[in-house]
């Protein structure tokens, strides 16, 4: 089964920044596109930002670009998103994800994704 632990979520300020960590096995991590996503109370989940772990740029939805950075460790498994300038709309359950299928076309959009971590709480405050 494949396991996807997040971390990092917490409480801020509008302003503040936080930095989420995806952490999952070597399988599921090398080239693959993993992806971030996010889902607020009484709304869809949507997608964040996604990257093919094996190079090539990531991708951001419009409400996060300029603000969310992703990046990945390869010595550790591992996923990132840097959020800087949070505002309280970015308020939502942020989940890491995999893709079904193995593309470097690696964009965050929920269909596309099998596996999920258990998902961190992000609060952003005004």
């Amino acid at each position: 089964q494949v396991q996807l632990v997040e971390s990092g979520g917490g409480s801020v300020q509008a302003g503040g920044s936080l930095r989420l960590s995806c952490t999952t096995s070597t399988y599921t991590y090398n080239n693959n596109c993993l992806g971030w996503f996010r889902q607020a109370p009484g709304k869809e989940r949507e997608g964040v930002a996604a990257i093919y772990t094996g190079g090539g740029s990531p991708y951001y939805a419009d409400a996060v670009k300029g603000r969310f950075t992703i990046s990945q460790d390869n010595s550790e498994n591992t996923l990132y998103l840097q959020m800087d300038s949070l505002k309280p709309d970015d308020t939502a359950m942020y989940y890491c994800a995999a893709a079904l299928f193995r593309t470097r076309v690696c964009i965050a959009t929920v269909p596309h994704f099998g596996d999920w971590g258990q998902g961190t709480q992000v609060n952003v405050s005004s």
